[in-house]
């Protein structure tokens, strides 16, 4: 079940009495939790019907102190359990405390989900992917109530937040600086856990730098847009493939203006040509998509950027830049020029001469 799923039977009144939430997406989980809560519960009864409790700290008879009282001038009562010990993995049991080490047929807990009664929603909380579904705890909720997975926005679910949260400022974007924007996000990065927690910061920090009414444009996003040095080195590459030597300069002293050390800087622009130059001689070879895809090892997302930046470069081209990149990495090693000016000196060679 996904979170649009959830809410619909929550509007509907069809909820089970238990339910699991788990996945990467936590700003869907807190505004799925805050839906339900604007559906069943009165503010000024909160405290009594809306119970948050902290999975690595409780015991069973916490767990019933909390389902058994009734609600208290509502239709339901919801008990929140976040962080549970018994949705470790094995890696994770050294977390689990003694009272919930125990065989699920003697655990009391898998058989009360079993029996909750209707006027109470107990959610489970877990705010990650480690949950396997072999798991007792996680086919007895399955049983009894339902999953629901919180995985990252799509296509045009994701456009539509992004649209959504921009008018939210007052602000308009078009479709085409809507996909730029998710773009230059890395949102889809395996790499590194972005959530729509960190789009809605940019967009924030974008729509206050605007006027009232402005339209957010690719050069705004460019300009304000905190970018990972990964992004900055794709860009960079772009500009050099277009001979753009001035914005490649500046894209590579930004990088080096915000910490990041040149022999650094230097390491991953050799990676992203390396992966380009991979990826052009199996297509070359004649390997599919598919097979290239595997031997090539990347996320898919990583691998899309390799593939789409790869058009831009031959490779004799990608072979030349390997070389100068070598000599780059000598000078900066081996003489007193200072790292930057080798740096410069390296990305106007890699612009005019390959």
């Amino acid at each position: 079940m996904n979170y649009k799923e959830f809410i619909k039977k929550s509007k509907n009144n069809e909820l089970k009495p238990v339910y699991l939430f788990y996945g990467e997406e936590e700003y869907l989980i807190d505004y799925t939790v805050t839906v339900l809560k604007e559906i069943y519960i009165d503010s000024s009864f909160e405290a009594l019907n809306y119970i948050v409790l902290d999975g690595k700290e409780i015991d069973f008879e916490a767990i019933l102190n909390a389902c058994e009282t009734l609600p208290f001038m509502s239709e339901k009562k919801i008990v929140i359990i976040k962080d549970f010990p018994l949705f470790k993995n094995k890696k994770g049991e050294e977390d689990i405390s003694e009272r919930w080490r125990l065989p699920p047929s003697k655990n009391p807990l898998m058989e009360y989900v079993e029996e909750l009664e209707d006027y109470l929603c107990l959610l489970f909380v877990e705010k990650n992917n480690n949950i396997k579904k072999s798991n007792a705890l996680y086919k007895a909720i399955n049983k009894a109530g339902g999953v629901v997975e919180f995985t990252k926005l799509k296509g045009k679910d994701l456009d539509t937040w992004v649209e959504n949260s921009f008018k939210k400022y007052n602000k308009k974007i078009s479709k085409s600086d809507i996909n730029y924007f998710i773009q230059q996000s890395s949102y889809f990065d395996s790499n590194r856990s972005k959530t729509l927690y960190d789009l809605e910061n940019e967009i924030g920090k974008i729509s206050n730098y605007l006027s009232n009414g402005e339209e957010v444009t690719r050069e705004i996003i460019d300009l304000l847009m905190t970018k990972p040095l990964e992004m900055n080195v794709f860009n960079l590459l772009n500009s050099i493939s277009r001979k753009d030597g001035e914005n490649a300069i500046r894209l590579f002293n930004e990088m080096y203006m915000s910490n990041e050390p040149a022999l650094f800087i230097l390491h991953m622009i050799v990676r992203q040509l390396r992966n380009m130059l991979n990826y052009k001689v199996l297509r070359f070879k004649g390997y599919s998509e598919g097979d290239t895809y595997s031997k090539m090892g990347l996320s898919r997302y990583e691998y899309q950027k390799v593939s789409q930046q790869s058009n831009n470069f031959t490779i004799p081209q990608l072979e030349r830049a390997m070389l100068y990149c070598l000599e780059g990495d000598k000078t900066i090693k081996t003489t007193s020029i200072e790292d930057r000016l080798a740096m410069e000196i390296l990305i106007t060679n890699l612009c005019f001469k390959i």
